[in-house]
């Protein structure tokens, strides 16, 4: 599927709760209509402890956007 944007582009966000903010695309998922915006959409998830990480607990990480939210800059 062809998006207008695709991964390293600068975007802003047009609509929605964080609208006007700005950032670098990480991840496009064309199957979804999503793309993860680098600090635009902090979302907290709970995580499991494991070997990397025994302490588990709650990590801050890049949520989705959808992709008609966003505008290609430049």
């Amino acid at each position: 599927m062809k998006t207008h944007v695709k991964k390293g582009d600068e975007v802003e966000i047009i609509a929605g709760n964080h609208k006007g903010k700005r950032g670098k695309v990480m991840v496009v998922n064309a199957a979804k209509d999503q793309v993860i915006v680098e600090g635009a959409r902090k979302i907290k998830k709970a995580v499991r402890p494991t070997e990397a990480n025994p302490d588990g607990g709650i990590e801050e990480e890049d949520g989705p956007v959808h992709i008609s939210n966003v505008k290609k800059l430049g």
